[in-house]
């Protein structure tokens, strides 16, 4: 099924970003794609590996020998991650492999969350959201965008993602059902939003693509 929205509709207006702090660069991470949160550590793929930090002390904690260059999620057990035309489903103790299933853009894929009991991904270019099911890839549902698609995540029902159009980069919630805008966070000029998590509190984790930073920012109330 799919659910448009009207691309000549105005946008909510946009309030700056609230930057609380920023994490890395990581030793020998130059860039963050695909960023999660398990409920005690952020987790950040940096094409060959994963990387887990602490987001109290900044710290890395864990590092994963697992190919990632887009979203990555986690179910609350195990870990998934974007790897070009498909997506894995890690174990974490160990970072083994255990299921793939292909990518729904083949390639353009772009963020990835857990919700509901599926996998949420964004399709970069293709400015969509697709609800997939984790066990088979197939597509349930499809919400669109009018923005290029990077970060995709879930917070207390609200859909959140992040989008990067050249210099432009901001964090907005849409609604799930017809993709109009209903809030809009703008990062500042030049610092862009690549993967993105909520750590289901007042905080969304946001990779910062080349600049190999994660960016803590606050999360606002739902607008009236």
């Amino acid at each position: 099924m799919n659910r448009k929205t009207d691309q000549e509709t105005a946008e909510a207006p946009a309030r700056a970003a609230e930057i609380v702090r920023e994490y890395g660069p990581f030793p020998g991470a130059d860039s963050i794609a695909g960023v999660t949160h398990d409920g005690h550590q952020v987790w950040a793929a940096t094409g060959a590996k994963l990387v887990a930090f602490d987001p109290g002390s900044g710290e890395p904690t864990r590092t994963l020998a697992c190919a990632g260059d887009a979203g990555t999620a986690f179910d609350g057990t195990h870990l998934y991650q974007i790897v070009e035309t498909r997506i894995d489903k890690i174990e974490p103790a160990s970072g083994k492999v255990v299921a793939s299933i292909p990518a729904p853009g083949q390639g353009g894929d772009s963020g990835l969350a857990w919700a509901e009991g599926s996998l949420w991904v964004g399709q970069h270019r293709g400015r969509k959201i697709h609800q997939v099911d984790p066990a088979t890839g197939k597509v349930l549902r499809t919400i669109e965008s009018n923005r290029f698609v990077t970060g995709v995540t879930w917070v207390d029902g609200e859909l959140w993602h992040g989008t990067w159009e050249g210099d432009e980069s901001d964090i907005r919630r849409i609604d799930p059902d017809s993709g109009a805008v209903l809030q809009r966070l703008e990062m500042p000029q030049g610092v862009g939003v690549s993967g993105l998590e909520s750590d289901g509190a007042g905080l969304f984790y946001a990779g910062g693509g080349p600049s190999g930073k994660v960016r803590a920012v606050r999360r606002p109330k739902a607008a009236a």
